[in-house]
């Protein structure tokens, strides 16, 4: 079931082909060096997949239009986290799933949606799949602008620390993408 509702999210919209396994995989990254325990990583590959499972209840003008959304057009975008958290609630075998669904784009400056949470209010699984959805949603094409390179996108979460992100979720992120970067340059030499 997981695998069909993540398939039938990515099916909506090319230009997240892959979205939802990319989101998981930084995300649990994250979740590894914070040590969470078997049972939390569980839940985090199951809310992973469907953190953007409400945008099966919006438009496809909405959701594939090229070019920027005018204020008519994100109303329903913003309200996709509280329809995705309505789909889980009747699917008692994803409700563990919740909080990345319904709060992974609050800001921890309180001024994200849909309900306005700030900092530690927002759960902790939501702040870490903030991250990681974001740094994927910038570096992938999108059909309102193309894709910053990583070095773009690690520099733009840094930014935001403090106000869109929580900053130790940024500094372990961060951490970990200069890890990376050093393996992928001592493999290349």
């Amino acid at each position: 079931m997981l695998s069909i509702l993540s398939r039938a999210i990515e099916a909506r919209d090319e230009y997240t082909r892959g979205h939802s396994s990319r989101v998981t995989a930084i995300a649990e990254s994250i979740a590894l060096r914070l040590g969470w325990d078997e049972e939390r990583l569980d839940l985090l590959q199951l809310g992973g997949p469907l953190h953007d499972v409400g945008k099966l209840a919006i438009s496809d003008d909405v959701l594939r239009k090229p070019g920027r959304l005018d204020d008519d057009e994100l109303a329903p975008i913003r309200q996709h986290p509280r329809l995705g958290a309505r789909i889980l609630l009747r699917l008692s075998a994803f409700r563990g799933a919740l909080p990345y669904v319904l709060y992974h784009h609050e800001r921890w400056d309180g001024n994200g949606y849909p309900t306005g949470r700030a900092g530690e209010e927002i759960p902790l699984e939501a702040r870490v799949l903030a991250v990681a959805d974001a740094f994927d949603a910038m570096t992938s094409d999108r059909p309102y602008r193309s894709a910053l390179s990583r070095d773009e996108a690690l520099a733009e979460v840094e930014r935001c620390s403090g106000s869109q992100f929580d900053p130790e979720i940024v500094r372990i992120f961060l951490e970990l993408s200069a890890e990376a970067g050093e393996l992928t340059a001592a493999a290349a030499s």
